[in-house]
């Protein structure tokens, strides 16, 4: 009979622990309660999990320590670890989080979907890895099958690769991946010589058509724009991210000012055309956003913060010329800031 998967989840806080073995209970996993660090990597000496839910904020040995121990261990440093906290979600403590080697974040309260979604990626990762280790024990004679269940798993990480850097609202680039590509197409003109180009757009009033028609709405808004700005067509080598609640990038490669001035005006015009209602609140009739654009050629002595920073000031200017518009700010060099 196939045993269970176990999760093992950590807590000092009772509460929290039933919470999660609440969330847990619709699936067919052996749970495992830890209140303490050390209690924790006790259990890992008797059991083989699946999956660690593991809690930062702990008296003693906190969710980080626990983390770079199981890391270290030959027996554990495998196991995926998902920090649940209730810390801010500051890019210095997710990175930390990542450098010890969790392969993602949950943040409290709980969301039951997201958190149910999340989980089962990992539980199913584990069946499959058990599956494929106890038909190679098998005879030749199951070959072709273990050949399928190979091809399951490199379908299953190809998902993982993607939740790592996909928007799951808008199914655009996060914020995490454009960061990587804007830093490497940083380099590659660095060293082509050519312009960079980077466009930064923010949905006009957001907070305010939130507060008006829900959430929910909200977030059909942001992907209804997302896809517009997806459908159109940009060239294959332009890259389009959510860095943000409402806000959005395009990194436009080999792109000056007057190329990256006409995209930004194309996706303004496809947003409008879109005739979202917006709040009367707002002032506006339909949903609209605000530009900022800014291109270089990078040099040396120049860092890819300057142009991020220029685009993000023309983004402002851009508010305060009474929104939906493009501004242009050229980006100024690393002297020219001192």
């Amino acid at each position: 009979m196939t045993q269970r998967p176990s999760v093992l989840i950590v807590d000092d806080r009772p509460e929290n622990l039933i919470a999660l073995e609440v969330l847990l209970e619709s699936f067919d996993v052996e749970i495992v309660s830890a209140s303490s660090g050390e209690e924790a990597l006790a259990h890992t000496l008797d059991h083989e999990f699946a999956l660690v839910l593991l809690d930062v904020q702990m008296p003693g040995m906190d969710g980080y320590e626990v983390a770079e121990l199981l890391r270290g261990n030959k027996k554990t440093k495998s196991i995926p670890i998902i920090f649940v906290t209730a810390r801010s979600k500051t890019e210095h403590h997710i990175f930390r989080g990542y450098e010890l080697g969790a392969v993602d974040y949950m943040f409290k309260p709980l969301e039951p979907i997201v958190f149910k979604g999340k989980v089962n990626v990992f539980i199913e990762l584990y069946q499959q890895r058990e599956a494929l280790r106890r038909k190679t024990i098998e005879s030749d004679q199951k070959l072709a099958e273990l050949e399928e269940l190979q091809q399951q798993l490199e379908e299953t990480n190809e998902q993982l690769l993607m939740l790592s850097t996909t928007d799951g609202l808008t199914g655009l680039y996060n914020k995490r991946c454009f960061e990587q590509i804007f830093a490497e197409e940083w380099e590659r003109a660095s060293r082509t010589q050519t312009s960079l180009s980077l466009i930064m757009l923010d949905i006009d009033h957001f907070k305010l058509y939130n507060d008006t028609f829900g959430h929910h709405l909200g977030d059909d808004c942001l992907k209804t724009v997302a896809k517009a700005i997806s459908n159109m067509q940009l060239r294959e080598l332009d890259r389009i991210a959510r860095v943000g609640g409402e806000e959005f990038a395009i990194i436009l490669p080999d792109t000056d000012q007057a190329g990256a001035e006409l995209v930004a005006e194309r996706v303004r015009k496809v947003i409008v055309d879109l005739q979202l209602p917006h709040s009367e609140a707002s002032g506006r009739a339909t949903v609209t956003a605000s530009f900022g654009v800014s291109s270089v050629q990078p040099q040396r002595g120049l860092s890819s913060r300057y142009l991020a920073e220029a685009a993000d000031d023309a983004l402002y200017e851009s508010k305060r010329n009474n929104r939906n518009c493009v501004t242009f700010k050229a980006c100024m060099t690393s002297w020219e800031h001192v």
